[in-house]
């Protein structure tokens, strides 16, 4: 699954990785965005196209629609998420991505759980593929959006069964797309994921536990 990422570099050096200036209409801002904690029920940021260009908004990261009476979702599995109920309407015109510097699992190492921290072993951010509730700068505080989850493959297992959908820039750039259909959307997520031999992973404080707790040592190794 995916319940903590990191969102802590500029926008820019999100941003430069697969759209250039002609293709947006997002503020230059260089000021880091410092958050290395990020938990669900706050307000991210989440790319998404509109009118052939992208925006940039603070989107609340969680999903309870007006019939839901449980908690609000923050995942969505992509094996079933183009064909539930829930889901259908999101996949087919909710498509965004969410950027980030990693993501925190958490592992049980004897009557412990041990938090670690996965990230692109090349160092680049990640991109991972979210869908939710579309025009995203309404800022809607129940209908906000979920991370698509994959099933975990090799060395990820280990760490847990679920990770986060991550999205090459190039595929990251079409998952975004307004005339992709669902069905080709579907196409995307399967050929576009980023290998699980991309990743390594390490571990960090269990500090990283409590979401008041935001500075760059949350991210940091620990023996």
């Amino acid at each position: 699954m995916c319940g903590r990422f990191a969102q802590a570099q500029a926008r820019e050096e999100y941003l430069t990785l697969f759209a250039d200036h002609a293709e947006r209409d997002i503020p230059f801002d260089p000021e880091p965005i410092g958050r290395y904690n990020v938990a669900p029920g706050t307000k991210v940021l989440l790319l998404s196209e509109r009118d052939d260009k992208l925006g940039l908004d603070p989107v609340h990261w969680g999903y309870a629609p007006g019939w839901w009476s449980k908690s609000a979702l923050i995942n969505a599995r992509v094996e079933t998420a183009a064909t539930s109920r829930m889901f259908k309407p999101l996949w087919q015109h909710g498509r965004a991505v969410c950027f980030a510097d990693g993501w925190f699992e958490w592992k049980k190492e004897g009557d412990k759980k041990q938090p670690y921290f996965i990230h692109r072993s090349d160092g680049q951010p990640i991109l991972m593929a979210a869908i939710g509730s579309a025009p995203f700068e309404r800022g809607d505080e129940k209908e906000g959006f979920l991370i698509v989850t994959a099933a975990a493959d090799k060395g990820l297992v280990d760490i847990h069964d679920r990770r986060p959908l991550v999205l090459t820039p190039e595929a990251a750039r079409e998952w975004m797309r307004q005339e992709v259909s669902g069905k080709e959307a579907e196409d995307i997520a399967k050929d576009g994921a980023v290998p699980a031999e991309m990743f390594i992973w390490h571990p960090v404080t269990r500090a990283v536990g409590n979401i008041k707790n935001q500075g760059p040592e949350m991210i940091e190794p620990v023996e």
